[in-house]
């Protein structure tokens, strides 16, 4: 007789699970015993357009494997179609117990070229989506005195990267979104964590790949495998990370990471107050050795993945 899971009986919501990353984590909830609900507008890339069909798709393959799974095509950008999200699962499976925020679209550019369209579109997506949702399930977790959120940030936002002012601010956004639910629901037993995912999907199947160094960074993403994320999120959901809440890791392939959050590395103090003048005489090079490099993403993580 086959083991529970560790999600037996939850009822998951999993934003953008039409696809990749969202996908496998569906796959593997309902594997663990969730009933899912598979939210995918079914956009392209950079937002525009919809298909039910990759939601669809994913919501039969659970059901093909016996679990429990229904489609759904809101947009988690409309507060509206938010909270229906959270109603289809409560109408359908009687209640929500985890909120997996992942839908997400690239719109990316140079920040002196970026237009307003542009930038709004991915923090409507992204950030407006991620509290839209949460908000949505927030008031069910309230009553129940239970409830798990995980949020995709990413390390675009987290170290940096070039030509995504949008998506690092949206992605930064995110944390500080999270770590506040954490802390307000605490009260009620909600739990809520981020995960900065490596892997190779169609977010970023879109980065250059005509030099040698291009190739070779995107021969060691495509290693990067969508479903090496999904046990992250599984356990997170799970009563097995009870007590784990606010915190950000990353996955990367067979890795798993613990990412720092801010807090002071260094201080000067001067008695008498300071000038504009003391401060680029004697703060500014007491300080200047713990300055953080302008570091992309790729300078950080720079062996190949393991």
């Amino acid at each position: 007789m086959a083991q529970p899971g560790m999600l037996e009986g939850r009822v998951a919501v999993v934003t953008g699970a039409g696809r990749g990353i969202g996908r496998e984590i569906a796959l593997l909830m309902a594997q663990h015993g969730a009933h899912v609900v598979v939210n995918d507008i079914g956009a392209a890339l950079d937002g525009a357009g919809a298909d039910q069909g990759p939601a669809a798709e994913t919501a039969a393959v659970i059901e093909a494997s016996g679990g429990a799974a229904i489609a759904n095509g809101e947009s988690v950008a409309d507060p509206a179609g938010a909270q229906r999200i959270v109603e289809a699962a409560v109408e359908h499976f009687g209640r929500i117990d985890l909120v997996v925020n992942n839908a997400g679209i690239l719109r990316d550019g140079i920040f002196h070229r970026m237009s307003q369209e542009d930038w709004k579109a991915v923090i409507d997506v992204h950030l407006m989506g991620s509290f839209n949702v949460s908000c949505a399930a927030a008031r069910y977790f309230r009553e129940q005195e239970s409830g798990c959120f995980v949020h995709f940030t990413s390390t675009s936002g987290l170290v940096g990267n070039v030509g995504q002012a949008n998506y690092s601010a949206a992605k930064m956004g995110i944390v500080g979104l999270s770590k506040s639910i954490a802390l307000d629901m605490q009260r009620f037993n909600v739990r809520s964590n981020c995960i900065a995912p490596f892997a190779w999907s169609r977010m970023i199947g879109s980065i250059p790949a005509d030099t040698p160094d291009q190739k070779a960074r995107v021969e060691k993403l495509q290693r990067m495998t969508p479903e090496k994320i999904a046990p992250m999120v599984v356990f997170l959901a799970s009563d097995a990370a009870v007590g784990v809440s606010g915190q950000i890791f990353a996955v990367r392939n067979n890795e798993i990471f613990l990412i720092s959050q801010p807090r002071p590395i260094r201080s000067v103090h001067r008695g008498e107050g300071w000038t504009p003048e003391s401060i680029a005489e004697h703060a500014l090079p007491a300080l200047r050795a713990d300055f953080y490099p302008l570091d992309v993403s790729a300078d950080v993580f720079s062996w190949d993945p393991v």
